[in-house]
């Protein structure tokens, strides 16, 4: 966990999404931001292996542990995590001047890297997805067909105790719909920005 971190939202919105393995978030990212752009997306990086659509740079900065374990040990991150077997962390320079410059952020990221930002940015926004129901996650998971059966059964165990968490969010919206979930997520970026 970060020590020794004092960010503040000087101007910008920090949204922080989560959700259970298989939810569906990066494919309700990919279609929101076709459809708005009042949000920046702050990429994380990862020692998972890409999968076979995903882009360095882009979806993740895939690094190697070591590298990762550099920037973690200068307090490179404003949140880090091991999930599944794999280092994830977010960035602290994007979003320290992506905020400053009164630029709302996104951030993606599990529930164990939301509670450390929540000790950070207490006022930031945390949204919840949720999948439709555990046997819609079950078939995601199947259907994605990228990790092995015990992979996808821990995955499966994680997300329970994932969606237990959820009502310590402000928001939880459920994938039902693509479009309907990402005009969902605007709605929500609007409202916050209206009320602040």
């Amino acid at each position: 966990m970060q020590r020794g971190v004092s960010l503040k939202l000087s101007g910008g919105i920090l949204f922080v999404f989560s959700g259970p393995s298989g939810v569906g978030k990066g494919t309700v990212l990919d279609r929101l931001f076709e459809k708005y752009d009042g949000v920046e997306y702050s990429i994380s990086m990862t020692t998972r292996p890409p999968r076979d659509h995903e882009e360095n740079g882009e979806d993740y900065y895939f690094v190697e542990e070591d590298e990762f374990e550099r920037i973690k040990a200068e307090e490179g991150f404003i949140e880090w995590a091991e999930v599944h077997g794999y280092l994830y962390g977010t960035p602290k320079k994007f979003v320290k001047e992506a905020l400053e410059a009164g630029k709302d952020v996104i951030l993606e990221i599990d529930i164990q890297g939301a509670r450390q930002v929540r000790k950070i940015f207490p006022e930031a926004v945390f949204i919840f997805l949720e999948p439709p129901s555990f046997s819609a996650l079950e078939k995601r998971l199947a259907s994605r067909d990228s990790e092995d059966n015990e992979m996808r059964k821990l995955r499966l165990e994680n997300a329970r105790k994932e969606i237990e968490e959820a009502s310590r969010y402000d928001y939880r919206v459920v994938n039902d719909d693509i479009d309907e979930t990402a005009e969902r997520l605007i709605g929500i970026f609007e409202k916050e920005k209206n009320r602040r």
